[in-house]
Parts: structure tokens; C-alpha cells; sequence
């Protein structure tokens, strides 16, 4: 079992800045990719970024690409959205997510563990 926990989301303004964490226990860190995805009232868990085990490969869905930036620390278990240029549509709660091995999965059902999710809100 891996259990994840994300922390940093809450409020801001178009234009800010948020910067995410996800702790993770539980399995060895750094044999785990680990992804990044939001949902919206009413709509779908979307992908918004993967990094793979060493953290040398990065993804990132078209709409935060520029924008966001996903990296990890093996050492220290956690993996972090750095989120930059927010605006209004980003407002979702944010998930963590952990998958074995694989290199760079970005389908929610490729998963094999996540978090509880953080609320992240951007006010216009």
C-alpha cells in the first residue's frame, strides 16, 4: 500500500501562484511514477502531469503546459505542482497519484493509488 497526501492548495487570484505537495508512505518512493490530475464539478477527472520514477521525464497535459511545473524529491518521498499563471479554469480539487513502474501514465485508470485531493480555487 502507498498512501499519499496533498497539501498547498486554497485561494487566489488570476495570475498567481500555488505550489503543491504530495507526501507519499508506505513503498519505496522511488518505484512509483507519480501524476498529477484535477476535477471540476461536473466534469471528469482530467490528467494535468506525470514524472517518471527518477524524475528525468516530465508530461503535462496541453492546457498547463507552459504553465505548471511537476517535480520530485525521492529522499523525501514527495512530488510537488508548481503552478504558475493561474486562471479561473484551473479551479479544481487537485489529486495526487502514484503508479508502479510504468513510465509516464497519464490515464486515470492506470493508477493504482491516490489521495484524498486538495481544493485548489482562482478567483477572476
Amino acid at each position: 500500500q502507498v498512501q499519499l497526501v496533498e497539501s498547498g492548495g486554497g485561494l487566489v487570484q488570476a495570475g498567481g501562484s500555488l505550489r503543491l505537495s504530495c507526501a507519499a508512505s508506505g513503498r519505496t518512493f522511488s518505484n512509483y511514477a507519480m501524476g498529477w490530475f484535477r476535477q471540476a464539478p461536473g466534469k471528469a477527472r482530467e490528467f494535468v502531469a506525470v514524472i517518471n520514477r527518477s524524475g528525468g521525464y516530465t508530461d503535462y497535459s496541453d492546457s498547463v503546459k507552459g504553465r505548471f511545473t511537476i517535480s520530485r524529491e525521492n529522499a523525501k518521498n514527495t512530488v510537488f505542482l508548481q503552478m504558475s499563471s493561474l486562471k479561473p479554469d484551473d479551479t479544481a480539487v487537485y489529486y495526487c497519484a502514484a503508479k508502479w513502474w510504468t513510465y509516464l501514465p497519464r490515464q486515470p485508470h492506470e493508477y493504482d493509488y491516490w489521495g484524498q485531493g486538495t481544493q485548489v480555487t482562482v478567483s477572476s
